[in-house]
């Protein structure tokens, strides 16, 4: 692990301008990524691309043995390949190198040997050579392999700069995933609305409030004015802390000398990620979602929890 460690840690030191030359080829290509390889360089490569795709970037995996056999078809003067061998001179490779050169694809070679075939037909070479693999016959690829994983990462990290890639961009392509539901669900999509938003209006008893909540399950009601703008909120909670004071007398405390005023809010349309922040850092479980002053839903941890945002 540490010679694999010792290594990184040198290329990165040895990193010239030709990883930003490459960055700015791939940000620039009007078509894909043909990242190609063979044995584990070709894992890895499909690792490269798949991050590059989850990032934005067209791509796909191009295994050199098999392009040989009809696959080179999916190969496009607007796409660029990007190679990934650590000799860079396996036959494989070599030979789909003039096929690159005849289509008009730009070729992009992550590589440990700069004097090989693939470096010398390369447009731009990124070095990615090592001294110790870390095996001790040194033949497993090792180290090779796993800074091959790194250059590409951050040749990855540097096109999403370039592309101002946005957290939210990022949801697009990852909506199945519990990133994507945290990055897109919003209030709206969770919340209890309509005949489910449990709603009393000022000057109903405690009592009454209660059948309100029992029925909607929120464990709260919204109190609203003769206009029907929120002013305050009525919870279990409130109810524990009344009876503790006015015992049986309670029940028919008018709801507006009971609830909690100016209760914590929160729009319909912020993100249900946000939601449960504020529910932690407020230390409640339930939030009120307000549209123009009025109660427009409620949102419950529970929720939250089902949904998989919490």
């Amino acid at each position: 692990m540490m010679t694999e460690a010792h290594e990184i840690l040198k290329s990165a030191d040895n990193i010239s301008v030709e990883m930003v030359r490459a960055a700015r080829e791939i940000y620039s290509c009007t078509g894909r990524v043909v990242v190609v390889g063979l044995g584990k360089s070709g894992h890895v490569g499909r690792k490269i691309s798949a991050t590059l795709a989850s990032l934005g970037t067209p791509s796909f995996f191009l295994h050199a043995a098999e392009a040989s056999h009809g696959d080179l078809g999916m190969v496009r003067r607007e796409d660029i390949g990007l190679f990934v061998s650590n000799s860079g001179a396996s036959s494989e490779i070599v030979a789909l190198l003039p096929h690159f050169r005849r289509t008009g694809a730009g070729l992009i070679a992550i590589t440990g040997s700069l004097v090989s075939p693939l470096a010398e037909n390369a447009d731009i070479v990124i070095n990615a050579h090592v001294n110790d693999e870390g095996d001790p016959l040194q033949l497993a690829p090792m180290s090779s392999t796993t800074l091959e994983l790194v250059l590409g990462d951050a040749l990855a990290a540097m096109v999403t700069i370039l592309r101002g890639l946005r957290r939210e961009d990022f949801a697009l392509f990852h909506p199945g995933g519990t990133l994507g539901r945290k990055l897109l669900t919003r209030v709206r999509d969770v919340m209890g609305r309509g005949e489910n938003l449990p709603v009393v209006c000022e000057g109903v008893t405690v009592k009454d409030a209660l059948f309100v909540i029992t029925g909607k399950g929120y464990g709260a009601a919204c109190v609203v004015d003769s206009s029907g703008k929120l002013t305050g909120i009525f919870t279990d909670g409130d109810l524990r802390r009344l009876m503790e004071k006015c015992g049986n007398d309670a029940f028919t405390t008018r709801i507006e000398d009971a609830m909690t005023r100016s209760p914590r809010t929160i729009s319909p349309e912020a993100l249900a990620a946000e939601a449960v922040r504020v529910m932690e850092r407020e230390e409640i479980s339930v939030l009120i979602a307000v549209d123009g002053g009025k109660p427009a839903g409620i949102v419950h941890i529970h929720e939250l929890l089902k949904a998989g945002i919490a």
